[in-house]
């Protein structure tokens, strides 16, 4: 599984370390994402000076810590907390999380599918962790459907329980943009038109990563909400669907207009 890799780290790699042992002149630190354990000297802990090591360092504590150097023969790993700036602390511990719900997803398959876990990662989890990140991947999926897996050519059914699994268990973020329509068609069918262009705008521009919807506030205003991913793709469908609505309205002898709402 992606939670322990069986590779050694790069010098200039940040890795996350859980610190085992606290010494006066400093602490050995288990490397989360590998099978390792590295050396932290009191030198790279803080660039102030340091009275007592326990007021910066802790058994059981998790750090984001900067590879040094490495040395395979000897096994050892050379870490520096001082040389980790905040926005690499804050980037790293965001990715290791990620990391983890990613890792945690596809226990989950694994347990659906009978899979050992480790095979459930060659056979799903590596491609991806290889092609969008494991976690990433996860929402790939569940965005664009199985085919993300099965053009890769991960089996059918294995897809579908990752698709399944994802719907389940990832709730993604979105954003919401709204507007008021004001249309209006003064000819003995103008209810049924008015429907018309809202239904037919609806279904020209329904599309797998957004979701909106008309609701009445008083005829003949009517508020349109779109959701989306970010906003930008938000504010793209909100305009594209007004302006299909007041085509479609004006095609059938009406009129209409669109505003709006901050």
């Amino acid at each position: 599984m992606s939670e322990q890799k069986i590779e050694w780290p790069e010098p200039g790699d940040l890795v996350m370390a859980t610190i085992k042992t606290v010494m006066d002149y400093g602490v050995y630190a288990n490397l989360d994402e590998y099978n390792k354990r590295g050396f932290l000297h009191i030198s790279e802990i803080s660039s102030a000076r340091i009275r007592n090591i326990r007021d910066f360092v802790r058994e059981n504590q998790k750090l984001v810590l900067k590879v040094l150097r490495v040395d395979h023969e000897k096994g050892h790993i050379d870490l520096s907390l001082r040389r980790v700036t905040k926005r690499e602390r804050i980037e790293k511990v965001k990715s290791w999380k990620k990391d983890r719900k990613g890792d945690a997803l596809l226990y989950v398959v694994a347990e659906r599918t009978g899979l050992p876990r480790e095979e459930a990662y060659q056979k799903v989890g590596a491609v991806l962790d290889e092609n969008y990140g494991l976690y990433d991947g996860f929402e790939k999926v569940l965005k664009d459907g199985v085919s993300v897996l099965t053009q890769l050519d991960v089996p059918e059914e294995l897809a579908k329980v990752v698709l399944q699994v994802a719907e389940e268990r990832i709730r993604v973020k979105t954003v919401e943009a709204w507007g008021i329509l004001e249309v209006r068609c003064s000819r003995p069918n103008g209810v049924r038109c008015i429907q018309e262009a809202f239904s037919n705008a609806k279904k020209t521009h329904k599309t797998k990563d957004t979701k909106f919807d008309f609701s009445v506030i008083a005829a003949p205003k009517y508020r349109i909400e779109v959701s989306a991913e970010n906003w930008k793709r938000a504010e793209e469908v909100l305009n594209k669907v007004s302006e299909a609505v007041i085509a479609n309205i004006s095609d059938a002898g009406g009129s209409g207009a669109f505003k709006r709402e901050k």
